[in-house]
């Protein structure tokens, strides 16, 4: 498989918490829509690419086994959203609420020593 984000592939991305996970993959998914906005689908698809392949990362991450539910509902729902019928009928505005949250709690955890 050829990985965008070869610098995550090699471990560093089980170093960081879910949280923090999810929060990059909001980043991700924030910038989908963006592009998908600015009706410039060719770097709507490849954030589309990055934002799925994280959400792999993330399923394959072993400390997420107890998680994987919301994670991997959250990568359907996206895939939907994006490629499919938007049977959920998530909007901008969902995606952006749902992963602010992770956002504000990345930024907002005390730092370990």
């Amino acid at each position: 498989m050829n990985f965008q984000h070869k610098d995550l592939v090699d471990g560093r991305w089980f170093k960081l918490s879910l949280i923090e996970q999810m929060a990059n993959i909001g980043s991700e998914v924030i910038r989908t829509i963006n592009w998908k906005n600015k009706n410039n689908p060719k770097y709507a698809n490849l954030a589309f690419d990055r934002a799925l392949e994280l959400f792999d990362l993330t399923i394959l991450d072993p400390k997420n086994k107890k998680r994987l539910k919301e994670v991997c509902r959250a990568r359907e729902f996206f895939a939907d959203f994006f490629f499919g019928d938007n049977q959920y009928n998530f909007t901008d505005e969902s995606w952006e609420k749902y992963f602010y949250a992770f956002n504000y709690a990345a930024r907002n955890r005390p730092k370990l020593a």
